[in-house]
């Protein structure tokens, strides 16, 4: 033990994460409360990791979280996220901020404060590379000195902010690479619901629990877009670059503009997504380099809505995993099979249905028949909880029909998620 460089115990305790457990490991010996005090780099207090920080009360935790950080030099990562149950005042949170100021490349703060405070003001901002802030208002952002030079990944979760100051920080951060905004408290200008953000190094953005009449996204190396819980009439992207991924999970989107930047996608994921289907199909069928479809959950109107096997396997060439759940009635169930086409790559295959019944059977059946390389077979279904004798007799017969269809496909495994 005593031949272990002091720098590479301060690694050790770096890796522990969790402050409370840093706290313990420094008291094994003098080296290693030498090591937590000049040369840890990352602390995290986090409610969920110790029954100590999730005490009721607040000022305890205050002068908890007080004493570890200033026994530190040079903290580069500092994590800060508590239970709603905890309110901390002003005062320390903002000696932490000053104290680590000049060192912190990685700084995550969800805590409710009272009063609010800007923690753009007073955190660091030349070296700062990584910022999540949570429960929180930004009120002024001053781009002519609050700037970000280095930031790359942004996160706001749960803010107050106007819309105008959310397109301003933006433009404060020349090098952002990834943005997320979760469930904010938007301000908007008498009262127009709508959002026009734009910063051209952006790569990947997320958006959670957002309601808006307009959205638009200017982004001109955008590679990742991933929508949640949210509702928007109208959606337009401009980019310059290659979109590779688009997920929408729970999202509902009147007008989806996204310009003709899908020849790249490599992956599309949709569940419990409603939209104009024909228009969206179209406008993914240009993704020749598509390699994952995930299309969930979804609700089609009629026959005009649905992608055929036809259409992915003639369009999707390089597609290898794919994955369908969607309503199966007799209509649908033809049109969605219909073709001779084959998916030649497709090596894992996941198919889903709200109810288990023959068509389901069927649509196995056809799906099977047009995947040669099938390496790998997912079944996902629902079981009532009040289970009649149908419903035995039902399962009993899919069961049976499944075990015998699989013997015509031996080497494929056959894996089954039945809730």
């Amino acid at each position: 033990m005593d031949k272990i460089p002091v720098e590479v115990i301060g690694k050790v305790l770096s890796s522990l994460g969790a402050a409370h457990d840093v706290v313990r490991a420094s008291l094994t010996c003098r080296k290693w409360r030498d090591a937590a005090k000049n040369h840890l780099h990352t602390l995290s207090f986090n409610s969920a990791d110790s029954p100590v920080y999730r005490e009721p009360n607040s000022s305890r935790l205050e002068m908890l979280i007080t004493q570890t950080i200033l026994q530190t030099k040079g903290l580069k990562n500092l994590s800060i996220c508590m239970n709603d149950t905890v309110e901390f005042s002003a005062a320390p949170v903002i000696a932490w901020l000053m104290y680590t100021r000049e060192t912190l490349r990685s700084l995550v703060y969800v805590v409710h404060s009272k009063p609010s405070l800007s923690v753009l003001e007073r955190c660091g901002r030349n070296i700062l590379e990584n910022l999540v802030l949570g429960y929180t208002t930004i009120s002024v952002v001053e781009p002519s000195y609050q700037r970000f030079p280095s930031l790359k990944s942004l996160s706001l979760q749960h803010v107050t902010i106007s819309g105008i100051e959310l397109v301003l920080l933006l433009t404060m951060c020349p090098k952002l690479e990834s943005f997320s905004l979760v469930d904010p408290e938007l301000t908007v200008p008498d009262g127009a619901n709508y959002l026009e953000l734009s910063n051209p190094s952006l790569k990947t953005i997320y958006v959670e629990d957002v309601s808006l009449d307009k959205l638009v996204l200017e982004a001109d190396n955008l590679e990742s877009l991933h929508l949640k819980d949210t509702t928007i009439e109208l959606f337009e992207v401009i980019s310059k670059g290659s979109l590779k991924q688009l997920k929408f999970q729970d999202v509902a989107i009147a007008h989806l503009d996204i310009g003709e930047v899908t020849d790249d996608l490599k992956v599309v994921d949709v569940s419990g997504f409603t939209i104009m289907w024909p228009k969206f199909n179209q406008m993914i069928s240009r993704s020749a380099k598509l390699r994952r479809l995930r299309i969930w959950d979804v609700i089609y109107d009629g026959e005009d809505d649905v992608m055929d096997l036809e259409t992915i396997a003639t369009c999707f060439p390089n597609l290898n995993h794919l994955s369908l759940c969607y309503d199966l009635r007799d209509g649908l169930l033809q049109c969605g099979i219909r073709g001779l086409s084959l998916l030649e790559n497709v090596v894992v295959l996941e198919l889903g249905s709200t109810v288990i019944n023959d068509l389901f059977t069927q649509w196995i059946a056809a799906i099977l028949e047009r995947c040669p390389r099938l390496k790998l077979l997912i079944i996902y279904g629902s079981i009532s909880d009040a289970k009649l004798r149908d419903d035995y007799k039902m399962l009993a017969r899919f069961t049976s029909s499944i075990v015998s269809l699989m013997r015509k496909f031996r080497d494929v495994e056959v894996q089954f998620d039945f809730q």
